[in-house]
């Protein structure tokens, strides 16, 4: 009797060691990243798993290991060389089971551990550059990836979408979304919603029709696709939103192209079951040269809600109406629930490239304000009952040059803001007194295959923006040289530049008074950028090279470091592993191509004087490139930073 009481005893001592040990191999299971974990993304803050940390794009985390008290002690814990290079680090890292996931130039994906750097696998889509180039309109990059059921999912530049196993790099699936053939390429982050990868085109330049599109992520399988400008009207238009759209343009407007792609700013609320997309600009900018003066000319330069069940419309709004300045209206979309005049408002806000600061019912599109958060001249105002702009009439120019501010460049860009609730602000980087010379090209000529911008270059404004880096390749006129005419008055801030000071600023923005609340000078609406934190900080990267930080509700700089990469770089993420916080960025070009190399082509290039057939002056030996790089901080880290070379 004895005997079998002891034997049931070690038979249940057993049975308890191997549920133990089956608990413990579950428990170390990576989290599955499903809908459910996409919905409470950026919630726990020990992980990134999507573009901006959480579905409404916020860029803030709950972690607060790293304060305001103890920020200033923020070192090097590793570096990983992402590549050789060719363009900006523009991409967002996701951070998802110790491990950390990347994308740099020409689409190559690489996995690291999130602890030590250390490579796990590395995925080459082969890209074909010579083939790819000429076609891209500014810059060789990619702005980032999604993570969905144990897969990474990639854009490649030449238009297509991979989906790639997150723990071992192998290609499971592979869709097309566009094709090099018909000018598209892809640059944008994809974003996950409902088990779809929501992914747009780039190349408003070009002759394209804009578009955005569904796949299945598990399978790659099309969905739908929406288009954001009207196609040809004699044939049948896809959905509803397109006749409405075609009511607000003229002329042939279709065999232009039309523009309106989408190369950035998403977001999704699941509660409303509503993914909301930005469009690009019109092509060609003029809407004259699109034959459709006094035209709205919808979708483009606007934000849409669409259902991500079906691909259907539900609202739209449109910041800039009849485009021809180039103002995107991509720059990122944030969520936020935000008191508004005694009530609580589900909002979108976005700060535009046109130098205004929008809020939105994301709900019902219905506008609630918006106010200028850096020098504008191209309109007076919102109007607040229609949400229209209000123009300055000589703003539509034509023959006669006139500077206007913003520039193409944008007041913002791509570089990602952040939002702290507990401090209600939002935290732009922004290029404040941006301004750039237009003029219609008076002999266009419509090319096929190539850029159709329809505007004579050559008299451009300053103030840090113009083109600038991410905004189309441009060329000198040959036109002859006419008279300028004034620039309309300004509103909004405007500021003059500290003595040696490059760049905008940082500006803590709050958007239920649309007022400025601190400002920092560094940084601009194209590079680096930031995010927010329960430590009562804004970390921000500039483009020079810089990490910085600052109190999140006073705007107190705290941290100042030269991370040695000078260049190309791009926004900051933070996670906690092991107990510790870290934050994580990338930067470095490598070796840039020749200037106007990205989609300009010949003729663009030879009127400019960068045409193969001249020989140039030496030039001065340019110092080494700095080598694309992944840099991870911790407190009290102690690895050597790059060495920065002088440019």
């Amino acid at each position: 009797m004895l005997r079998k009481k002891s034997k049931a005893k070690w038979l249940f001592v057993l049975w308890a060691m191997l549920s133990m040990v089956a608990w413990i191999a579950v428990a170390q299971q990576p989290r599955r990243i499903d809908d459910s974990a996409l919905k409470n993304a950026g919630k726990r803050g020990n992980e990134w798993l999507t573009y901006g940390s959480t579905p409404g794009e916020t860029r803030y985390s709950p972690l607060k290991q790293i304060d305001t008290t103890n920020v200033s002690r923020l070192g090097l814990a590793w570096t990983y060389e992402v590549g050789q290079g060719g363009g900006s680090q523009e991409a967002t890292p996701l951070v998802w089971n110790g491990t950390i996931y990347g994308i740099t130039n020409w689409s190559i994906v690489f996995a690291v551990d999130a602890r030590t750097g250390t490579e796990k696998w590395r995925y080459d889509p082969q890209v074909n550059q010579a083939v790819t180039r000429p076609k891209v309109c500014c810059g060789i990059v990619n702005r980032g990836l999604a993570i969905y059921q144990g897969k990474i999912i990639a854009p490649a530049l030449d238009g297509r979408l991979i989906a790639l196993d997150a723990v071992d790099g192998r290609v499971l699936w592979t869709a097309q979304v566009s094709s090099i053939e018909e000018n598209y390429t892809i640059t944008m982050a994809p974003r996950i919603a409902k088990g779809k990868v929501i992914i747009g085109v780039s190349g408003a330049e070009y002759p394209v029709r804009g578009y955005f599109a569904a796949y299945d992520a598990n399978t790659g399988k099309f969905a739908w696709r929406f288009y954001t400008v009207p196609g040809d009207p004699s044939k049948p238009f896809e959905n509803a939103a397109m006749k409405k759209a075609a009511e607000t343009w003229e002329g042939e407007w279709w065999k232009l192209g039309g523009g309106g792609t989408v190369w950035d700013g998403m977001a999704y609320d699941p509660d409303a079951n509503l993914i909301y997309v930005g469009t690009g600009n019109g092509g060609p900018w003029p809407e004259e040269l699109r034959q459709s003066k006094g035209k709205d000319n919808l979708y483009v330069c606007s934000i849409l809600a669409v259902n991500p069940d079906n691909g259907q419309l539900k609202w739209h709004y449109q910041p800039v109406p009849g485009d021809s300045w180039d103002f995107d209206s991509v720059q990122q979309l944030l969520l936020a629930d935000v008191r508004i005049d005694g009530r609580n408002r589900k909002v979108l806000m976005q700060a535009n490239k046109n130098g205004f600061y929008y809020v939105l019912d994301r709900i019902t599109g219905a506008f609630i304000s918006a106010g200028p958060f850096a020098t504008v001249t191209w309109a007076k105002g919102i109007d607040p009952e229609t949400g229209r702009p209000i123009e300055n009439p000589e703003a539509r120019y034509g023959a006669d040059p006139i500077t206007l501010a913003p520039g193409p460049g944008g007041a913002h860009n791509w570089s990602p803001m952040s939002f702290n609730a507990a401090t209600g602000l939002v935290y732009i980087p922004a290029s404040s007194s941006s301004t750039f010379t237009f003029s219609i090209e008076q002999n266009f000529t419509y090319k096929p295959g190539q850029q159709n911008l329809g505007i004579t270059f050559g008299g451009r404004g300053g103030g840090g923006g113009g083109a600038g880096a991410g905004a189309p390749a441009a060329a000198a006129s040959s036109a002859p040289a006419r008279t300028p005419r004034p620039t309309p008055p300004a509103i909004g801030p405007t500021v003059t530049p500290e003595a040696g000071q490059r760049g905008g600023y940082l500006i803590a923005w709050d958007p239920v008074t649309q007022k400025e609340r601190w400002r920092a000078p560094g940084g601009g609406g194209i590079g680096g950028g930031t995010v927010t934190t329960a430590g009562n900080l804004v970390i921000q990267v500039i483009p020079d090279g810089r990490l910085v930080a600052y109190s999140a509700d006073k705007g107190e700089k705290l941290l100042d470091v030269q991370t040695g990469l000078r260049g190309g770089m791009g926004p900051p993420i933070t996670y906690e592993l092991d107990g510790k916080q870290y934050i994580t960025l990338m930067g470095g070009t490598g070796v840039l191509p020749p200037r106007g190399g990205f989609g300009a082509g010949p003729d663009v290039d030879n009127a400019a004087g960068r045409g193969g057939q001249r020989e140039a002056a030496p030039a001065p030996p340019a110092p080494p490139p700095v080598m694309p790089k992944l840099l991870t901080f911790v407190l009290d880290g102690k690895a050597p930073l790059p060495v920065a070379t002088s440019q």
